[in-house]
């Protein structure tokens, strides 16, 4: 799940050095704290939040098919 997630995010930003993932799995789900630059946190979040949405979306479809339930939290 983590590299979905790694392959989604890298190829949004430009500071990819930047780019840190920590997983905090638990017995039935999943904590991911995405941590990017200031200057692409605009680009990860998206008009509205709509990119930020997306990707959560994508991420509970990935966790639904191993019975896990996940969370994506974005840190600047």
């Amino acid at each position: 799940m983590k590299d979905i997630l790694q392959t989604i995010i890298l190829n949004l930003v430009d500071n990819k050095e930047a780019v840190e993932i920590k997983e905090l799995e638990g017995e039935k789900s999943v904590v991911f704290e995405v941590k990017v630059a200031e200057s692409d946190m605009g680009k990860i979040i998206g008009k509205q939040g709509r990119l930020a949405k997306s990707i959560r979306t994508v991420m509970k479809a990935v966790a639904s098919k191993e019975q896990k339930r996940v969370t994506v939290e974005f840190i600047g």
